[in-house]
């Protein structure tokens, strides 16, 4: 064992951290780590003990800490822990602590300090590695004094049985560096071993894992170890990356590309998740690798032979880097917010749309269907329509400001974001007290947490005091303090748009229309939507809402449908990954996706951008010009029949289509290649060149 892991592994537990008898002075899983956090406070590990049980109690609430394989392991990082301790009890009546197989009778209480070093974070990781060997295990539960108990756990004294590692705690010895490196393979061996076997023909299916749990400390590298045996054992080449504790080091990019799966066990958001978009998923938390490991490697390989992929990490999952400063942070919780009330939007407004285009105008005065519904009559149908869209439009602004909260605090914030949402709702403050609901609940749990809180309460603390406190708060600020100024601005919003006629309508409906179309799908064009719908998400819109709507879709779909077209007339100008976007944009933008244009302004923002906001710009105008209104969010083309001014409307679309192509075939048919470009890798040529923007964007779009 390398001296230094070998003398802080001394320091790490002793004899008298042991004991062998935890039935004697232990009732139950509280009573387990009472006995063994008394050991520690003894021997002068832990200064205050009810405070560290609270902790443990903290994190025991969050997920069970037991093990199939009877093992129990308790663990937390506390304030109240002086060095890293480990301390071991064991039972042979079993203890409960929530394993699927039953009690546990071997139970590690694993104590970390608040701001534990790495090199002791590391042999807690590698002792929570090593519980996975079942020679290991054995061992312990044959020791017959404390002394040999603490002698095996330090790796002075050998297992009985040959373990699959070598010394019972030490870091496999295929990983260099820190536990939490990534680069060790299973299955297949090392990564020149799954080369060697590609080469002699022997197909080798490769997985990239990412494991984590609330803590760092166990279940991570359990979750890990667990993984890498039954991929060795199934023949599978497997590489973890393991996000503990003592930080983590990302997989190589290039792991990823090669991987045909990737297996994501955590109950932490996992970082950076996006890296694994477009992958066959299996997304689980860290218990089910810990326990059900080789299920995991055959679920993901089925996913893979059915080509079932992800399509990568939601909004709320990238909460906002500290380092992006407070702008770019605040972006990412608007974002989050708003990403999660768009379905609720185009759910609840379809459905309303089409109760009015079955029932008429007047289907919003519709009985209830509770008290009358007929099977055979469409009116019937329509109200049920209605009110269904009704309902899901009531979730609007509560859902916004829920997981706006989330984005800032995680799910602390939730409870008081819905219920700051509900306020919004019930004052008439609309979607501007949806947004200031979502960012003070946010503000005020965070403000909770950095309060120093009494041992006594820590436990509660998740479940009971934070929502608590932080409903309360946010429910008085919403309804006492700020609720009526917001709802005032909402309403002379509301008047506002409403008195808007003439030169002012067609002047908002450009400037919509360049929003729209100035990031294709980014945050300005979600703005400008979000400004529509905002406008739409009541059971009765006024007309100048619904022009904004009208407007608003219209533009959206000018980018993909002019690429697409000028992608048919031009084909020369375009290189041969971009004539099969062309294809796609087609449908792309008759389904209102703006990012079906993406691929084209990333290989050519100049010229691509500029042109798309000159078309989205007049259509915009045209359509608030022509009085067209719609009713649903979104749909595109397949909406059209619940368009007022249908005819009109499609023509304002046209008008920008030819605006938007005429542009971008005059921009790029000025563009001269560069003196030596080779006929074949020029716009049009017969090959296009390798690695062009278009392609890469052809693999993504």
């Amino acid at each position: 064992m390398n001296p230094a892991k070998e003398s802080a592994m001394s320091d790490l537990i002793t004899a008298d951290l042991v004991d062998l008898d935890l039935d004697r002075s232990a009732d139950g899983k509280e009573g387990a780590a009472r006995a063994l956090a008394g050991r520690m406070a003894a021997a002068g590990r832990v200064t205050d003990l009810d405070g560290f049980l609270a902790d443990v109690a903290a994190r025991e609430a969050q997920m069970p800490t037991g093990l199939d394989g009877g093992i129990g392991i308790p663990h937390c990082r506390s304030a109240h822990v002086t060095e890293p301790t480990l301390a071991f009890g064991r039972s042979t009546r079993g203890i409960d602590f929530g394993a699927a197989d039953g009690p546990a009778d071997l139970v590690f209480l694993i104590a970390a300090p608040a701001g534990a070093d790495d090199a002791h974070l590391t042999i807690l990781s590698a002792l929570a590695r090593q519980l996975m060997n079942t020679a290991f295990t054995d061992a312990l539960r044959a020791a017959r004094d404390a002394g040999t108990a603490a002698a095996l756990i330090r790796g002075e004294a050998p297992a009985e049985a040959p373990a699959r590692e070598e010394g019972p705690v030490e870091a496999p010895a295929r990983e260099e560096g820190p536990v939490e490196a990534p680069a060790v393979s299973a299955g297949a061996g090392s990564e020149e071993d799954a080369g060697s076997q590609e080469d002699a023909g022997a197909p080798v299916f490769r997985v990239v894992a990412v494991t984590s749990c609330p803590t760092g400390i166990a279940h991570t590298y359990m979750a890990a170890e667990a993984l890498r045996n039954a991929a060795r054992d199934a023949g599978v080449d497997l590489v973890v990356e393991t996000q503990g504790s003592a930080g983590f080091t990302r997989l190589d990019p290039a792991l990823i590309e090669a991987a045909d799966g990737v297996i994501l066990a955590h109950d932490v958001a996992v970082r950076d998740k996006a890296r694994f978009a477009g992958k066959p998923t299996v997304d689980t938390g860290v218990k089910a690798a810990v326990n059900r490991p080789a299920e995991l490697i055959a679920e993901v390989r089925a996913k893979a032979a059915r080509g079932e992929v992800t399509a990568g990490t939601t909004p709320v999952e990238r909460t906002g880097d500290p380092a992006e400063g407070y702008g770019g942070r605040l972006r990412t919780w608007l974002m989050s917010g708003v990403s999660y009330m768009v379905p609720f939007v185009a759910a609840g407004g379809l459905l309303i749309a089409l109760g009015f285009a079955i029932g008429g105008y007047e289907i919003n005065k519709a009985p209830s269907v509770m008290d009358h519904f007929l099977w055979t009559q469409a009116d019937s149908w329509a109200a049920l329509l209605f009110q269904i869209g009704n309902v899901a439009f009531a979730f609007l602004v509560p859902v916004l400001a829920g997981y706006i909260a989330y984005g800032m605090a995680d799910r602390p914030g939730l409870v008081p974001g819905f219920v700051g949402g509900s306020v919004a709702l019930t004052i008439e403050a609309g979607f501007l007290g949806g947004l200031a609901a979502g960012l003070l609940s946010g503000a005020v749990v965070l403000a909770i947490q950095r309060v120093r809180i009494p041992a006594a309460l820590r436990g509660i603390m998740p479940v009971v005091v934070i929502p608590l406190i932080s409903a309360a708060v946010v429910g008085f600020l919403m309804f006492v303090v700020i609720g009526k100024p917001i709802a005032s601005a909402q309403k002379a919003m509301t008047d506002w748009l409403g008195g808007l006629s003439g030169t002012n309508a067609v002047l908002l409906g450009a400037l919509l229309g360049l929003m729209m179309c100035f990031d294709l799908g980014g945050p300005v064009n979600k703005v400008a939507y979000t400004f529509a719908t905002a406008g739409i998400a009541v059971a009765d819109p006024s007309d100048s809402a619904m022009k904004i709507m009208a407007a608003v879709m219209a533009a959206g779909m000018v980018p993909p449908l002019a690429m697409a077209l000028a992608t048919t007339v031009r084909g020369r100008l375009f290189n041969a990954a971009e004539r099969e976007n062309g294809k796609a944009a087609w449908v792309l933008g008759a389904s209102f996706i703006s990012e079906g244009a993406i691929p084209f302004a990333a290989a050519d923002p100049l010229r691509v951008i500029p042109a798309s906001m000159a078309g989205g710009a007049l259509t915009g105008a045209l359509s608030m010009a022509f009085d067209a209104t719609l009713r649903a969010p979104h749909g595109g083309a397949f909406v059209v029949p619940l368009i007022g001014n249908p005819l009109l409307y499609l023509v304002a679309v046209a008008a920008g289509v030819c605006v938007t192509t005429a542009l971008v075939v005059l921009l790029k048919g000025l563009r001269t290649p560069a003196p030596g470009t080779p006929e074949a890798e020029r716009p049009g040529g017969t090959r296009a060149a390798a690695g062009t923007p278009g392609e890469k964007q052809t693999a993504t779009a």
